[in-house]
């Protein structure tokens, strides 16, 4: 196996800003917005389908305290997306499962209607 970003973040505790048995948490490096976290399971697993369900329950446990993080340190947040890339034709390029968290305000963008839908611009509004 080549290297894993993901998996050499875990080594480094340092860079942690949440945490639990299953699976960590860290700012995006690429961030969408301000507070753009991405929670990721202990084990490399490339694909969100085939991870335990108490590894999802993990995720779901962090995903939920982050959130709260989040929004008691930043009242400009108004709304949250989640998402998850699974596989190279859905936009995957890190080969180790990972959960997008992005705190949105608004007016970050002209019309958010249809969030995630924009992963196929003509697609998003409806």
């Amino acid at each position: 196996m080549e290297k894993c970003l993901f998996c050499e973040r875990q080594e480094d505790e340092k860079r942690w800003i949440a945490s639990n048995e299953l699976c960590f948490a860290i700012e995006d490096a690429n961030p969408v917005t301000k507070g753009h976290t991405l929670v990721i399971p202990r084990r490399h697993e490339a694909d969100y389908f085939l991870l335990s369900d108490a590894e999802r329950a993990a995720i779901e446990a962090l995903l939920a305290k982050r959130r709260q993080e989040l929004l008691a340190g930043d009242a400009t947040i108004a709304g949250f997306n989640i998402g998850v890339n699974v596989g190279a034709a859905a936009g995957q390029t890190v080969f180790h499962c990972h959960i997008h968290l992005i705190p949105r305000r608004v007016g970050d963008v002209a019309e958010p209607r249809g969030g995630v839908r924009g992963v196929i611009p003509e697609k998003q509004a409806y």
